[in-house]
């Protein structure tokens, strides 16, 4: 069996959606927090088990994204693990410098929704750690 022959086999246990992507949980390994939600394609996935960075695939911009290629916040990867429908992947990720989000924020789910369906709205709940105008020049 070629190197080959045995990556398509665990890639292709991967339950890819019509357009060839899986959705993506990064988690805090240390605190377990969730960190954000992004997608991969086959290469992204392929990339982030041999680099052991997260790396993403951006819908908006038609192409990999490696995690911190403009801010510097990398995701070093420790774990990757698949959901039981083999449709989800959760990585286990280090952040660095403890920012994960465009916002500035430790994580991306930063909004909480307060008060009742009549008249509740989503209030930021998570500080802004540094200015994105500074991570982003």
């Amino acid at each position: 069996m070629t190197a080959q022959t045995e990556e398509a086999g665990w890639i292709e246990k991967v339950r890819w959606d019509a357009n060839g992507l899986v959705p993506v949980i990064a988690q805090e390994s240390t605190t377990g927090d969730v960190l954000m939600f992004a997608w991969m394609n086959r290469e992204a996935l392929a990339k982030t088990i041999e680099l052991k960075r997260a790396v993403y695939y951006s819908r908006s911009r038609q192409r990999l994204w490696f995690k911190g290629e403009e801010s510097g916040h990398v995701q070093h990867v420790h774990e990757v693990r698949l959901d039981c429908d083999e449709d989800v992947v959760l990585l286990k990720v280090e952040q660095v410098s403890g920012i994960a989000c465009h916002t500035g924020r430790h994580s991306c789910f930063f909004q909480k929704f307060e008060g009742s369906v009549e008249t509740g709205d989503w209030v930021a709940v998570d500080p802004v750690l540094i200015d994105p105008e500074h991570i982003y020049k």
